[in-house]
């Protein structure tokens, strides 16, 4: 499955590496693709091992705010 994150205050290549490093370590997200030029993140992920809702979590554990 398929969902696309909007993340407020990246900026930068440490801010995308945060962010898909955060998700990354979630079990179940397959991949994460930060863009930062729209504030959005991509995420695949297996939605039997893992929610939306942490995902979120992961993002804003690492100083981001998430709009589904």
């Amino acid at each position: 499955m398929e969902k696309t994150l909007n993340v407020q205050g990246m900026s930068c290549g440490h801010c995308k590496m945060s962010v898909e490093g955060a998700l990354n370590e979630l079990e179940g997200v397959s991949a994460a693709e930060v863009n930062l030029e729209a504030g959005k993140v991509g995420v695949t992920f297996d939605e039997s091992k893992v929610n939306v809702d942490a995902m979120k979590e992961a993002v804003e554990d690492q100083g981001y705010d998430v709009s589904a």
